[in-house]
């Protein structure tokens, strides 16, 4: 196997989290592995709604800090929101200053939307629905100008290096249908999240959580797998992945009704359509499993301005013969986002020396149990500059013996089959007996398949909802009380799943 040295940081995956990583490591050199081409594959490029921030007179980061941690369900790190929501604003500034074309009220200022369990309208954005891509588009651009970063695309995560004492010395990749070992000072995944284990996902399929699988598999901490969250209003028109109508129509206005254009989401919360994501994804569920359907009517809110105020939404509606201005758009939960991942500390270590995390792939504690609408770009965007400049300060190791983690792919009919079990067994709503069936399917596809990180991954999820017998933000049991008295976080090894027999253990 071919083997290459990198004296400086490692950075896998090129979403908003890597390349704000990849940044602010300088002036060390940095090399970014991505499989897909620059702003495809990753999240970031997908996002619709903006980035939360204070940037408005009379907003503060206390009160964005407030708001997070009351949408967190009482898991949320107190001090990780303190630091994701004083730096924010500087984070939002500094990619308009790189180019992000946000939004701008007559005066200069940053033009704000209002969505679920924010307080105040705080959301940064552009075109509606453009945020996302138009971000990636400009930290790219940045990216690629930058003398201390080179860029490789083409090559796929496969395994982690690791010497005699645990420490991560790099990573194996696939490039070309060959294995290479690439070793560095510092190593930071920026993998993404897991939508592409369900079968119904907002996020691109080709996010797996194999950074996650990966990193467990070598030992290190993972933190809250259990917690997902669905979005409520995927657009139901049997697409894969599908397009997403985001939640800054509802903020502007836009309802949700039945099949027979009755209202219903005042009989679910007294905040209606702007009640947290969790408590929307649900009364959405209940509906379409009563048989009523559930539709975004956003004909009186948004109307003839669809085209150009939420260009993305309006082009995926056209495309299956919707036409969103004169007609209510079908609408399903759909897998969006992980509070879960890799344990990190502020600064995007995890419990692996020379390993660092960040974005949707770790877990600082910050989203709790429920993430609050818009703060994953600005979490990549914070946590992922620290994690850069953490890395950069790493000093390159001596040489020595290493081992590598070189896990099994899934093959695709597995993998499709494992999209359907999950979304079953551990959708929007859970169940004892549907998670043993799922955990059963995922030993099943192990015993054929091996370890493949798609499957330590879905183990990971399903093994910790069975454990937290509560209800409980996006982690809801039809067979569980509303919630313990005291909430506690989940922080597990692979060890203590696999010696539990994968449902046993308590969480912490």
């Amino acid at each position: 196997m071919r083997r290459l040295a990198h004296d400086g940081v490692l950075v896998v995956g090129a979403g908003l989290a890597g390349l704000s990583a990849a940044l602010a490591a300088a002036p060390r050199k940095v090399l970014v592995l991505s499989e897909a081409p620059l702003n495809r594959g990753c999240s970031s490029a997908w996002a619709q709604g903006g980035m939360a921030a204070a940037l408005s007179e009379g907003d503060s980061a206390a009160q964005h800090a407030a708001d997070t941690v009351a949408a967190g369900s009482g898991l949320v790190d107190p001090a990780m929101a303190r630091i994701l929501t004083e730096e924010g604003p500087a984070a939002v500034r500094a990619l308009a200053a790189l180019g992000a074309p946000f939004d701008r009220t007559a005066q200069g200022g940053f033009a704000q939307s209002l969505e679920a369990a924010h307080s105040r309208p705080r959301v940064a954005r552009v075109k509606g629905d453009q945020a996302g891509a138009a971000i990636m588009d400009a930290v790219a651009v940045a990216m690629l100008a930058a003398p201390h970063i080179e860029v490789r695309t083409d090559h796929r995560l496969r395994g982690l290096l690791q010497d005699a004492a645990g420490r991560v010395r790099g990573v194996v990749v696939e490039q070309e249908g060959a294995l290479v070992e690439i070793t560095a000072s510092a190593t930071i995944l920026a993998t993404g999240g897991i939508g592409g284990l369900y079968a119904v996902t907002t996020t691109p399929a080709e996010l797996r959580g194999e950074g996650l699988g990966l990193a467990a598999l070598a030992g290190a901490v993972i933190a809250d797998p259990e917690f997902v969250q669905f979005h409520p209003t995927a657009i139901d028109i049997g697409r894969d992945p599908a397009p997403l109508a985001t939640e800054a129509l509802r903020g502007e206005g836009a309802v949700l009704v039945d099949a027979s254009g009755a209202h219903f989401m005042a009989r679910y919360h007294p905040d209606a359509e702007l009640a947290p994501r969790d408590v929307v994804a649900r009364a959405i569920h209940a509906e379409r499993e009563a048989g009523r359907g559930a539709f975004l009517d956003a004909r009186e809110a948004v109307g003839a301005a669809f085209p150009e105020e939420f260009p993305a939404v309006f082009a995926a509606c056209l495309a299956a013969a919707i036409d969103p201005r004169t007609q209510p758009i079908p609408v399903a939960p759909a897998c969006h986002y992980h509070m879960g991942g890799v344990a990190t500390d502020a600064d995007g270590r995890t419990s692996l020396t020379g390993l660092y995390a960040a974005g949707e792939c770790a877990s600082t504690g910050v989203h709790g149990a429920n993430r609050l609408a818009s703060n994953s770009l600005l979490e990549a965007a914070v946590f992922g500059a620290r994690a850069g400049r953490a890395a950069a300060s790493e000093a390159q190791p001596e040489p020595g013996r290493m081992g590598r983690i070189v896990a099994p792919q899934l093959p695709e009919p597995a993998l499709q089959s494992l999209r359907r079990a999950m979304s079953r067994g551990a959708g929007v709503v859970r169940s004892a007996e549907g998670l043993r069936r799922l955990l059963d399917d995922i030993h099943r596809l192990e015993a054929v398949h091996g370890r493949a990180p798609a499957l330590v991954a879905a183990r990971m999820v399903a093994a910790c909802a069975l454990a937290r017998t509560e209800n409980r933000g996006g982690h809801f049991r039809s067979d569980a009380a509303e919630g313990d008295a005291i909430a506690r976080r989940t922080f597990v090894r692979w060890s203590d799943v696999v010696a539990a027999d994968a449902w046993k253990f308590a969480a912490e």
